[in-house]
């Protein structure tokens, strides 16, 4: 089933830049890969890899350095 959506002209202009770097086909296979993107989001364990501590927290400002 096709259906008309209306969006602003900034927000085709970036789903045309989207759909260029995504390497879609069409408008719709662009939606659903940003949509797809978003969704399966899970856990963020292990996000840093096996960095020690140290490694870690060596770039974090300290309290000296805040506000």
């Amino acid at each position: 089933m096709k259906t008309t959506i209306q969006i602003n002209e900034n927000t085709l202009e970036l789903l045309k830049k989207v759909k260029d770097n995504t390497n879609s086909n069409s408008y719709d296979e662009t939606i659903n890969k940003i949509i797809l993107k978003n969704i399966n989001k899970e856990s963020m364990f292990g996000y840093l890899g096996k960095k020690n501590r140290k490694a870690i927290l060596k770039g974090l400002r300290n309290k000296n350095d805040r506000f």
